[in-house]
């Protein structure tokens, strides 16, 4: 099935140019650091400078330079959509599976806390967990996580519910095996495709969150660089240092848009229907 399902995705040239866009940025954000670019060193005597040969995406009031700042912001950025979102699938997957599993009280029990959660506007909700802790890279990324399970607790519960009475879990029960082998074992690898392609769009929504948080001052603390306290520091500026806009603004807007894409794609390669 993956094998067809990746077949499927390579058809669309824009999903494919959207992965290659992500694979890149994933590899600048990991070694960030052997580019040798420290994002908080301060010159003055370089303040507003425009893009240039000495500094390609320019510099801020401080002087920093800002390809720097963006290279170290993407780390922040991309470890919060990947870790929030890998937080939010495991959570969600345990207690769909719980829930679809074992039905009637665990069911009830999961089905309501979806509902609690649900009943509670997520950014307001995020927004009062940061603000109760310390913000850090570890609240916001923990917050992003338990915020945002319940697509993938309803993806999973409503798979279990389908193929829980299948010939293939039936013959599982029959041969002895225990709850939790035929749950991970067995039913979970068929039950988890729906929640890939909504952690695709989980990764965009937590990036998209994060930088929104930074913007709003709180995010992850000062002189950490995220491209969202890139755009929170140049708002005062905007007149006259367009670049300072224009370049965390365009790097939040691709990589947003690059895991909408491969997440559209991915459904639409799961749905034999599509083709």
């Amino acid at each position: 099935m993956w094998r067809l399902t990746w077949k499927r995705f390579r058809r669309s040239k824009l999903a494919t140019f959207a992965l290659i866009y992500v694979a890149i940025m994933t590899l600048i954000a990991l070694f960030a650091p052997l580019f040798h670019l420290d994002p908080n060193v301060i010159d003055l005597s370089s303040r507003f400078l425009p893009p240039n040969d000495m500094h390609p995406l320019g510099t801020d009031e401080l002087g920093r330079d800002i390809l720097a700042r963006m290279i170290h912001g993407a780390r922040v950025s991309l470890t919060v959509g990947f870790l929030a979102t890998l937080i939010s699938v495991v959570v969600g997957s345990f207690l769909g599976a719980i829930a679809g599993y074992y039905g009637r009280v665990a069911d009830w029990i999961v089905s309501r806390l979806i509902e609690i959660v649900l009943c509670f506007p997520f950014l307001f909700l995020v927004l009062g967990i940061v603000a109760l802790f310390r913000p850090s890279l570890a609240t916001i990324m923990i917050a992003l996580g338990l915020t945002t399970w319940t697509n993938e607790a309803r993806y999973i519960r409503g798979e279990f519910l389908r193929i829980r009475e299948v010939e293939f879990a039936q013959a599982a029960r029959a041969s002895g095996a225990r709850d939790a082998r035929i749950i991970f074992r067995h039913l979970l690898p068929n039950a988890i495709a729906p929640v890939l392609v909504s952690a695709s769009f989980g990764v965009a929504w937590a990036i998209l969150t994060e930088s929104a948080l930074s913007f709003l001052g709180l995010g992850v603390p000062l002189p950490t660089a995220s491209w969202g306290s890139i755009l929170a520091d140049a708002k005062s500026q905007i007149d006259y240092a367009w670049w300072l806009i224009l370049f965390p603004g365009l790097a939040i807007f691709t990589t947003v848009a690059a895991f909408n894409v491969i997440g559209e794609r991915f459904r639409d390669a799961l749905d034999p229907r599509s083709e």
